[in-house]
């Protein structure tokens, strides 16, 4: 599980972010960017991240927690963000050679260890895919260590789909693979499969033997989406997702991530269900 005694590994001024210089931008879906950023002076990262780290992007106007997505070569961070407010409103106005600030990384990423050997069923909704992208990445750089690889994604709409070439060109050629997307309203361009994201987990249903699966989305689908892999037959300690949202400082200093016993910034923010039902039931 998760490493309880996980400690900050960012700087000794954990609060102080380090200029970056913005490299590249990739329009996602209309109100997703990713954001490649590296040293102002060209040369390496701020920090490097497992997958599900996170880190902190700012600007003067204000910072907000954003999911890192792992690459192995480390040759810069990449930013998914969805523009839901004044400070992701104004990132997604900047253009490439401006520079932002950013501060990281924080939590204590997936547990890419204890799944190795196992199945892997990746389970998505929305912005929900950034995280699970990158332990997606590390299984196929890895792919002699995990079993069969099933992704299961879903949006609102076509136009909402994340990491389209990705879903439809790449990860399908990948040996063992299988990945389902979904939107949730019938389109007159749309071949694909129409329906909600917890519905079509039952329609597909993966077998809990010897599976792990992954579940990152917004809160009502994770609810439902869990509800699911327990009718399926998936244990609580098969299945993991994470509360990034709950994430705020980082250091777990301010307060505001802590859910009984946990300081998300520190414990989290990936858990094992199995852990999250000893928790009070805010998350």
């Amino acid at each position: 599980m998760p490493d309880k005694d996980h400690k900050c590994t960012c700087s000794e001024q954990p609060l102080v972010p380090k200029v970056v210089e913005v490299i590249d931008i990739i329009d996602r879906t209309p109100d997703v960017k990713s954001f490649f950023v590296r040293n102002v002076d060209g040369n390496g990262l701020p920090f490097q991240v497992d997958p599900g780290q996170c880190g902190m992007v700012s600007m003067p106007i204000g910072e907000a927690m954003i999911s890192c997505t792992w690459q192995e070569e480390q040759e810069y961070l990449e930013f998914a963000i969805k523009r839901v407010g004044l400070l992701t409103d104004e990132l997604h106005q900047i253009e490439i050679g401006q520079q932002i600030g950013v501060r990281g990384p924080y939590g204590n990423g997936f547990p890419v260890e204890a799944c190795k050997g196992k199945d892997m069923v990746f389970i998505a909704g929305g912005i929900g895919l950034a995280p699970l992208r990158s332990f997606i990445k590390y299984c196929f750089k890895h792919r002699e260590d995990y079993g069969k690889i099933t992704i299961l994604y879903g949006s609102r709409s076509q136009a909402d789909l994340c990491f389209k070439e990705e879903l439809f060109d790449l990860w399908p050629k990948e040996s063992n693979t299988e990945v389902f997307v979904t939107i949730d309203n019938a389109e007159p361009d749309w071949n694909g499969h129409v329906g909600f994201v917890p519905a079509y987990l039952e329609e597909l249903n993966p077998s809990s033997a010897g599976a792990v699966a992954v579940v990152c989305g917004p809160p009502i689908m994770i609810k439902f989406v869990l509800q699911s892999l327990e009718k399926m037959g998936y244990n609580d300690d098969q299945v993991i997702t994470t509360l990034e949202m709950r994430m705020k400082c980082g250091i777990g200093k301010c307060g505001r991530c802590n859910i009984g016993s946990e300081f998300i910034c520190l414990d989290g923010p990936v858990y094992y269900l199995k852990q999250l039902r000893d928790l009070p039931p805010e998350w």
